[in-house]
């Protein structure tokens, strides 16, 4: 009975029922009474614990895009950041094929400001990978706007796939969007003469924190200049050997 269960197996009692309901019928099959009965739980718990229905929707993106982003957080790192970031493109759309309804739940309804707590996460993920990639001078443009393009692209072609009929699914359609956005948003091998203005400005700006010999204020502000050029560089600038 309810009364002799812990807070924390009332929780996972209530996740669970809500997450198996969420995959055999979508988000319109979870209503907080139809995850109550499945749970064997009281509505007002499920209130007191949650919130509301989307505090327990947001419980259950969490808890299932857990093990995918430990996955993906722990995918060990190698000499090429370029290629860690394709390993973790695949790990992103993998998820979403494997847990539509899930996946539809973290990012399937764009409201402007509001990112679900398992988006949050995946996107603090993503934004380390550009981070390696700007330090090792590979960025063609600002840490910020990589990580929006790279995401929008792999969400975009996530939710494609999973509105295809299975047997009509080509896998060459992610590998494609992905060596498309990879291209758009990063250079080739950096060779010792490289010198372009914009990935140069752009390594930069990702070791400002990192600059202890200027004070937190200069460090603001060479950072306000390298994100001002990254934004505003024409593509025509010439680099310095040429």
């Amino acid at each position: 009975m309810e009364r002799d269960l812990t807070r924390e197996q009332i929780s996972e009692r209530l996740i669970g029922a809500a997450a198996g309901l969420l995959a055999e019928g979508g988000r319109e099959a979870v209503s907080t009474r139809a995850v109550c009965a499945a749970a064997g739980v009281q509505s007002p718990t499920l209130y007191r614990l949650f919130g509301d229905k989307s505090g327990l929707l947001d419980a259950v993106a969490s808890h299932e895009f857990g093990s995918y982003l430990s996955d993906k957080a722990a995918l060990p790192e190698t000499a090429d950041p370029v290629e860690d970031l394709r390993r973790g493109w695949d790990l992103h759309v993998g998820f979403g094929l494997t847990h539509p309804a899930c996946y539809a739940l973290i990012y399937g309804e764009g409201r402007p400001g509001v990112r679900t707590p398992a988006a949050r996460r995946a996107a603090a993920v993503l934004a380390e990978r550009v981070r390696r990639i700007a330090e090792a001078g590979r960025l063609r443009v600002s840490e910020e706007r990589a990580a929006h393009l790279i995401h929008s692209a792999g969400c975009g072609m996530t939710f494609t796939l999973i509105a295809l009929p299975e047997d009509e699914r080509d896998p060459a359609l992610s590998a494609m969007a992905r060596e498309s956005a990879i291209a758009a948003v990063t250079t080739g091998p950096r060779e010792p003469t490289d010198t372009s203005p914009i990935s140069t400005v752009v390594a930069l700006r990702a070791i400002v924190p990192q600059l202890s010999a200027l004070t937190s204020i200069e460090r603001a502000l060479l950072t306000e200049w390298m994100d001002r050029v990254a934004a505003h560089t024409p593509r025509s600038m010439p680099s310095a050997a040429s």
